[in-house]
C-alpha cells in the first residue's frame, strides 16, 4: 500500500530511534545512521537537537511536508494554551492518523495511502483528504472493499500497539469514533516525542 515500505525506515536510521516501534526496523539490527558517515558521531548543537525533535515529529506523521507542518505550528500557536500540546491535538485529529490509531493500517504510511485511495467515509461521507481535521464525534468507517484488505486485517490483528482511549473502534464493523483530541501524555508514542522543542526551533 505504502509507496515508501523500505525507504520509510531510513527515517528511523537516520534519527536514531525506532519512530514507530516496529520489529521490522532495522535499527533494531544497526543503531547508527544510514551511509558510510552513518557510524560518525558528534555532539549536536542547541540547533540540532531541536532540529532533531521537529523532524522526528514530521517523520512519525509519515513524513508530513515541511509547509504544512509549519501551517500546523502557527495554527497551534494562535490556539490559546501550551503551544507544544496544541500541536500534539492538531497532529493527531488528522484522518490519516486517526486511521493509524485505530489500527486500521499497519503505518502511517499505509493509513495515508488508505485515506487517498478514498477507502475511508468520515460521518458517512468519503475523506480522501489525509490531512483532514477530525472533531471531537466525528465517525470513521472503511468502505466494504477496504474492509477486506489483507493489509487492513493484519493490521486490526496486530498486538504491535494498541488503541489509544481518546479513539473507539470496533474492528468487526470497520468502523470507530474520534472522541477527543488528546493531549502529549495520551498519545502512545514509541519513541519520546519533544514538542517543546519543536516550538523553540520555530520560535528562533
Amino acid at each position: 500500500m505504502s509507496k515508501r515500505t523500505e525507504s520509510k525506515y531510513k527515517i528511523n536510521r537516520r534519527l536514531g530511534v525506532n519512530l514507530w516501534g516496529r520489529s521490522k526496523s532495522p535499527l533494531n539490527r544497526r543503531e547508527y545512521g544510514p551511509g558510510q558517515h552513518g557510524q560518525r558521531r558528534k555532539k549536536p548543537s542547541d540547533f540540532g537537537i531541536q532540529l532533531a525533535a521537529k523532524q522526528k515529529l514530521k517523520g512519525y506523521y509519515a513524513n508530513i511536508g515541511e509547509r504544512q507542518f509549519h501551517r500546523l505550528y502557527q495554527e497551534a500557536v494562535r490556539r490559546r494554551g501550551d503551544t507544544g500540546e496544541n500541536l500534539i491535538e492538531l497532529l493527531e485529529r488528522r484522518l490519516d492518523a486517526c486511521v493509524y490509531r485505530m489500527k486500521l493500517a499497519p503505518t502511517p504510511f499505509a493509513a495515508r495511502q488508505l485515506v487517498n485511495h478514498g477507502h475511508v467515509l468520515v460521518n458517512g461521507k468519503r475523506v480522501n483528504i489525509a490531512s483532514y481535521k477530525l472533531h471531537d464525534g466525528d465517525t470513521i468507517e472503511l468502505k466494504p472493499r477496504a474492509k477486506e484488505m489483507a493489509l487492513v486485517i493484519e493490521a486490526t490483528r496486530s498486538s504491535e500497539r494498541e488503541v489509544p482511549d481518546y479513539v473507539e473502534i470496533d474492528h468487526d464493523r470497520m468502523r470507530g469514533r474520534f472522541i477527543r483530541g488528546p493531549k502529549l501524555a495520551d498519545v502512545p508514542y514509541p519513541a519520546t516525542m519533544e514538542p517543546n522543542l519543536v516550538v523553540e526551533y520555530y520560535s528562533r
